[in-house]
């Protein structure tokens, strides 16, 4: 950990050899780590059951790449990432367990990484406490082993602002990085002092030259793929949690990275840009259908909404009904905080930036959803709990520390109260969520059972409510003439039923499109089901 705004580095007698004040040599430093993410990796396996069927969102990125179901509609705002993501498993199989234990173990091993890319900015203590706070919130457990993109955006941040930093102090060859205390300060003997900043100009550039190579090409190949990783989930989140880099890339020491960074967003942008043009109507016209498709992006206070989500809504749209209790909302004050107080420890301690860039990324990334849509989805802020996890592990190591170094009993104890406490709350909201939408899945596959007994098998084509999933669970196309998914009309499919077997999904009450108003109809579940199924030969 050489090189840490914690730590300093000593020697302890042998030639070469070093460890940090911590007593950890840099060798030994990731275990933690990956027992944290190996944890992770466990509690998703165990907490959401592999079994538990694919969302509408995952129908539409694994179908994609499926060989067993049609492509659904792609709309404007989604990129292909996850899609990409997923291929491995879904060119080859249709199997949900094993797509999902795969996401679970990727994501686990990803959050190892991203964590791991922090070592040399805070001790590993911290980062193994930062990796707890963030694997443990209910929405990490639950979207970790999904085909989403909000959680790859998450750690992609995380890893790309520590890649940042280091490759930022790298440049400028700090010496003493800040709040990093010299073995001399408070003492007036200049040959003590000469001799161990002659001993450590002698490390630095030993140091340099081994490490600038091998450790600074790392890191900088760390931080491009970070930043593509993040522009193949979602391009838009990606520039809004880079914006700081951004800025702080203007500075001398950090240009370099900064067009590292750029590289990187670029690569990842590439293939959503280029569909823009091909299939979209353009860049510009493919962001306002973006914008569109989200209700408008403008001036709308999302916070009480995402209030309202805390409970366990995994889309609050429209958010209406009450909020959950207080215990529930607890850790969503508490956060802001830790942080506060971790940024105040750090401007005491003079090592501001690697406290402060996470910090003011997080904001960035939180902004749109907090105040320019008008819904809410507890997802959409993953990538800002994990950058705001590394200032709060901070403070919580420094509200358990004393001075000198040792530990302070009652503060350990309140804390590993309050994170028992706070581990409780999360398996409240998770488990009865995990039930429901395990119970929801199963409704689109019984009705895609149905479908098949009623002679609505592939190829097919199932349009109205809720079409997209219930088409991916029978195997089939699914089209809609309306909404932000329409991709045709009634004419067409209307010819389409002359010639295969198309189902319309009514729900009570409603008329059926024209199209369907003289096809037999079952009902189905809570729904009708109006069908057409071509005579053979």
């Amino acid at each position: 950990m050489a090189g840490s705004a914690h730590a300093t580095t000593t020697e302890d007698g042998r030639a070469g050899s070093r460890r940090t004040v911590t007593g950890a040599t840099p060798g030994h430093g990731a275990l933690p780590l990956a027992v944290v993410a190996a944890a992770f990796t466990l509690a998703q396996l165990l907490l959401v059951p592999p079994v538990m069927g694919l969302g509408w969102d995952e129908t539409v990125y694994v179908s994609q790449v499926s060989g067993h179901v049609p492509a659904a509609f792609f709309s404007a705002p989604r990129a292909r990432g996850v899609s990409l993501l997923t291929a491995p498993i879904t060119s080859w199989s249709s199997s949900t367990p094993l797509l999902r234990v795969y996401l679970a173990l990727l994501s686990g091993f990803a959050l190892f990484l991203a964590l791991r890319a922090w070592r040399g900015l805070f001790p590993v203590r911290v980062l193994a406490g930062a990796g707890v706070l963030f694997a443990s919130l209910w929405v990490t457990l639950f979207y970790g082993p999904q085909a989403m993109p909000n959680y790859w955006v998450a750690v992609g941040a995380l890893a790309a602002v520590a890649c940042f930093l280091r490759a930022g102090t790298a440049a400028r060859g700090d010496r003493h990085p800040r709040g990093t205390k010299n073995p001399t300060e408070g003492r007036k003997d200049r040959e003590s002092w000469r001799s161990w900043e002659g001993r450590k100009d002698r490390e630095d550039r030993e140091g340099r030259e081994a490490g600038e190579g091998r450790d600074g090409r790392t890191v900088l190949w760390g931080l491009a793929a970070s930043g593509a990783l993040m522009a193949l989930m979602r391009p838009m989140d990606a520039v809004w949690a880079c914006l700081p880099l951004l800025v702080l890339g203007l500075r001398r020491p950090y240009r370099r990275p900064l067009l590292v960074l750029l590289a990187g967003l670029a690569a990842g942008a590439a293939e959503w840009v280029i569909e823009a043009y091909v299939g979209y109507g353009g860049l510009f016209q493919r962001l306002s259908d973006g914008s569109a498709i989200q209700g408008g992006l403008g001036l709308h206070l999302a916070v009480v909404d995402q209030l309202r989500s805390l409970g366990g809504r995994a889309l609050c749209r429209p958010c209406t009904g009450g909020f959950p209790g207080p215990a529930v909302m607890g850790w969503w004050f508490a956060l802001p905080l830790l942080t506060a107080l971790g940024l105040a420890v750090a401007v005491r301690a003079r090592r501001t930036t690697p406290t402060l860039l996470p910090l003011a990324c997080a904001v960035t990334a939180a902004t749109p959803y907090l105040f320019l849509i008008g819904y809410a989805a507890p997802r959409f802020l993953l990538p800002a709990y994990a950058l705001l996890a590394i200032p709060a592990a901070d403070a919580l190591d420094r509200l358990t520390t004393a001075r000198d170094g040792s530990r302070r009993p009652l503060a350990v104890a309140l804390v590993a109260l309050g994170l028992a406490a706070h581990l409780t709350v999360q398996l409240t909201v998770l488990m009865p969520l995990v039930d429901r939408t395990t119970t929801a899945r199963r409704s689109w596959s019984g009705t895609a059972d149905a479908l098949h007994h009623l002679g609505v098998r592939p190829p097919c084509l199932v349009t109205g409510h809720e079409a997209i999933p219930v088409g991916f669970y029978a195997g089939c196309s699914s089209a809609a003439t309306s909404g932000h998914n329409a991709n045709s009309t009634d004419e067409a499919i209307g010819r389409a039923a002359r010639r295969l077997p198309v189902a319309t999904l009514v729900v009570p009450g409603t008329r059926p499109p024209a199209y369907a108003r003289d096809w037999p109809s079952v009902a189905v579940g809570a729904l009708r089901v109006y069908y057409a199924v071509p005579e053979a030969g």
